[in-house]
């Protein structure tokens, strides 16, 4: 349903250090880098092709960036994790590249029986997830 997904950042540098991070806890990783003549480096795409065939979610040098409306609920990237241990690697790569808590791994019975997920704010504000369908065999 969905082809890619793409969120302004305030420091593009910053960023992509911080996702660099962060997505290959999750077995994913950059892709495509996006440099335009007379504007410089624009976007850094991720997925799970290392080749650039299959950029998915993209960060990028947006045209407004309203950091205060991302952390009043402007945003919400919920990522799929194989393991609870990648929804557990997630989190710590989060917190450790300067995501800010916003809620540590674990159930989330609320949701259904199997739900297992960490929810974090990336330097912008933007809220992250990770999460994992799968019970623990």
């Amino acid at each position: 349903m969905i082809d890619h997904v793409s969120i302004g950042v305030s420091d593009l540098a910053k960023a992509r250090d911080f996702y660099d991070q962060v997505l290959k806890a999750l077995g994913q990783s950059r892709s495509r880098d996006i440099d335009i003549p007379g504007q410089g480096m624009v976007a850094h795409g991720y997925g799970p092709d290392a080749h650039g065939e299959e950029a998915i979610f993209w960060i990028g040098v947006p045209d407004h960036l309203d950091a205060k409306a991302n952390r009043s609920g402007g945003v919400h990237l919920a990522f799929k994790a194989k393991t609870r241990a990648a929804v557990d690697a997630f989190y710590a790569a989060a917190i450790g590249n300067g995501a800010a808590d916003n809620g540590k791994p674990g159930l989330r019975p609320h949701y259904h029986a199997g739900y297992y997920g960490a929810f974090v704010f990336d330097p912008d504000g933007n809220k992250l997830e990770a999460c994992c369908h799968h019970p623990e065999s």
